[in-house]
């Protein structure tokens, strides 16, 4: 017996802000993807994986999030509450998701802490691995992950970016 999947509609918009385009999705059950820097609005929406078929080009609830984004972006103290849509990942992922978004504003903690709270002390490279995949970078705050070191540590957005959001929340690396 086929199980019919249902497609999820979401909504979504490219808009410029002072670290470069970004893009977000929004689908029935909350913020679903966003996409980091990009050079142009073209670039955001390959960066959001968008599917044609499900996918509509609006500001439809959107114009909130999207200024307090760029305000963010502007340097400005933010924390994001908005209400979100962690059905893409696996439960550990959203897991260390939810554990990162408690990271507050201006702090950081290393992959190792993460794995802590989350119950899996041994699962500082697994947390790693969840944070390269979350969707909703800057409102997950997974460029607040640092090394155990105190070094920088990795950023699928590339440490270039993860550097500017960290100088955003006035924390410094070399």
């Amino acid at each position: 017996m086929r199980h019919k999947r249902t497609a999820v509609r979401q909504h979504f918009a490219a808009f410029k802000t002072a670290l470069g385009w970004l893009g977000i999705g929004i689908t029935e059950k909350g913020i679903a993807r966003l996409a980091l820097p990009q050079t142009g609005e073209k670039e955001v929406l390959t960066a959001l994986r968008l599917n044609s078929e499900t996918a509509y080009i609006s500001f439809e609830h959107l114009d909130d999030i999207i200024s307090r984004i760029q305000a963010y972006c502007e340097g400005q103290y933010l924390d994001f509450s908005e209400t979100l849509d962690l059905s893409s990942g696996s439960i550990f992922e959203q897991q260390v998701w939810s554990t990162c978004r408690s990271i507050p504003y201006g702090h950081t903690r290393s992959y190792g802490w993460l794995a802590t709270q989350i119950g899996c002390p041994k699962a500082a490279r697994a947390v790693g691995n969840a944070l390269g995949k979350n969707p909703i970078p800057i409102i997950i705050p997974c460029h607040r992950i640092i090394a155990a070191n105190g070094s920088i540590g990795g950023f699928t957005g590339g440490l270039d970016i993860k550097r500017r959001l960290l100088m955003l929340e006035g924390i410094r690396f070399p």
